[in-house]
């Protein structure tokens, strides 16, 4: 279980361009590993592109941002593809990391229940180690969340 403090789980998956991605990969380096439920919704895609647009500030931190979703390698390259996104997307198809990280949850939308990711974020400091979990994030908010704990101010 990732929670703040203990180190974060490693895992193995496969980008939009077919490449893998480790958390490990990462060691030396601060990542923001982002979970959200699917590519092309209208939050889904503005939390991307907040991300993409304050790329260069998280960066010069030395903050790396990946996301994770459920999707497949090809809609997360159609999804980058469309909004140029500027960083990695990992296809959890089996949702195997989702439930690593505990954010494969029951959720309740118009009265009906159904299993679906979270929106949570888990920024990780260079020994691997999650300095902070966030949960149930706001799309339109949670850049400035994170900008301000790795300590970049937005302009």
């Amino acid at each position: 279980m990732a929670e703040a403090g203990k180190e974060a789980p490693d895992f193995t998956l496969q980008d939009q361009d077919w490449e893998t991605h480790s958390i490990s990969d990462f060691r030396g380096q601060k990542v923001l590993l982002y979970f959200y439920p699917r590519d092309n919704t209208p939050g889904c895609t503005v939390q991307a592109c907040n991300f993409r647009d304050n790329l260069d500030k998280l960066k010069k931190r030395g903050v790396h941002v990946v996301g994770v979703s459920g999707d497949s390698v090809e809609s997360h390259k159609k999804f980058v593809a469309k909004h140029n996104l500027n960083f990695p997307l990992l296809a959890d198809t089996e949702k195997d990391v989702a439930q690593m990280y505990k954010v494969w949850v029951e959720k309740n939308m118009y009265g009906r229940k159904h299993m679906g990711i979270q929106r949570d974020s888990f920024l990780i400091n260079e020994n691997g180690v999650v300095m902070k979990h966030y949960k149930k994030v706001k799309p339109n908010e949670h850049i400035e969340e994170v900008l301000r704990d790795a300590g970049v101010r937005k302009r």
